[in-house]
């Protein structure tokens, strides 16, 4: 059996904090706001692998009204996502997701990104996409004040031939 999630992540860019998005630290005069560390995409993918189980979402899960997620490290969450995921005997195919962001250019970033998220995931950086769009400097996005993650994910039933 084959479950498909998608998962999508808003966050305000904000002046003073630390930008975090894949699961690493990017230069940048801004970072995105959040009661942990704001790392869009990954909370993208969270939501993606619990909703291809229909088991909620991030903040059912690791509520922004609880100071233990205070601050926590995404990549944290990422794992602990799918814990659940493995627990319930699936296992990741791969990943296809998209930031919408206008500044910083994060290509060079990519490739890094891809090799934490595998070695979170257990799973090949080959079956991680990870693309990225401007808005051509409309809305939100384009004034430089958020920014958002899509993530769309396959799930196979571990005992299902491939």
């Amino acid at each position: 059996m084959y479950r498909i999630g998608q998962g999508i992540d808003f966050h305000k860019l904000v002046e003073g904090r630390e930008f975090w998005l894949g699961g690493i630290h990017i230069p940048h005069s801004k970072g995105a706001l959040g009661h942990s560390d704001a790392d869009v995409l990954l909370h993208a993918i969270c939501d993606a692998l619990l909703g291809a189980l229909s088991l909620g979402d991030i903040g059912q899960h690791f509520p922004d009204t609880d100071a233990a997620y205070k601050g926590i490290d995404s990549k944290v969450l990422l794992q602990r996502s799918y814990q659940l995921v493995c627990e319930r005997g699936y296992s990741l195919v791969n990943i296809d997701s998209t930031i919408l962001l206008q500044a910083p250019k994060i290509r060079k970033y990519v490739d890094e990104m891809r090799e934490v998220i595998a070695g979170i995931l257990n799973i090949s950086v080959e079956d991680i996409s990870i693309k990225a769009t401007t808005t051509e400097q409309l809305s939100f996005i384009g004034r430089e004040e958020g920014i958002v993650a899509t993530a769309n994910v396959l799930l196979r039933k571990n005992n299902q031939p491939v």
